[in-house]
């Protein structure tokens, strides 16, 4: 099974994922995990992004795409995956339907976790006290806001369009218990 979680940063997309993923017993690929795990090696791919994400940039969509593409292939995969902020642009988006395609596989589910910008600038804060992220700064929590909005959002049409029966909103101000079992209705896990 292959799912993709989609929504701004805070959203609780990461909490659920791993929720989701072990109870399907599939892989989570978080891109922030990925990226910061590439980031604790030392090498000019680990320079570049560090520089990149400690601006608030996002990385650019050839990097990640690359990196997605590689660890979507490995052999854990297999069985499924959830990614977990990616896609985030239209490149990328085109880029793993290609991907996926040529793999012979497909998406079985899109969530889309709708949240407020309050909501998520008090969620992030709160998150970098207790994670001891130095990436969720209160003027980088802005950028990533400002990208997902320009960037990342109108992919909500993409998907609504491509993949009707795919597609759902969920509401991502709900509590995390509340939020698991709407997404055990909507997976129909039970």
């Amino acid at each position: 099974m292959i799912l993709i979680f989609f929504g701004p940063p805070g959203a609780g997309k990461g909490t659920q994922a791993k929720f989701i993923a072990k109870k399907l017993d599939i892989i989570h690929l978080s891109t922030g995990d990925i990226l910061r795990e590439i980031l604790s090696q030392k090498s000019e791919l680990s320079n570049k992004l560090n520089k990149i994400m400690n601006s608030g940039q996002l990385v650019s969509d050839i990097i990640l795409n690359e990196i997605v593409s590689e660890r979507i292939n490995r052999a854990d995969c297999q069985n499924g995956f959830l990614l977990d902020g990616y896609p985030r642009t239209m490149d990328q988006a085109i880029f793993l339907d290609k991907n996926l395609q040529k793999n012979n596989l497909k998406i079985n589910y899109i969530i889309d976790f709708i949240i407020d910008d309050e909501t998520i600038m008090q969620r992030i804060k709160s998150r970098s006290f207790t994670e001891n992220r130095n990436d969720d700064n209160e003027d980088v929590i802005k950028t990533r806001i400002k990208k997902y909005q320009n960037e990342t959002k109108p992919l909500s049409e993409f998907y609504k369009k491509k993949y009707v029966t795919e597609y759902n909103i969920i509401d991502a101000t709900l509590g995390i218990e509340k939020l698991n079992n709407e997404l055990l209705k909507i997976l129909k896990i039970y």
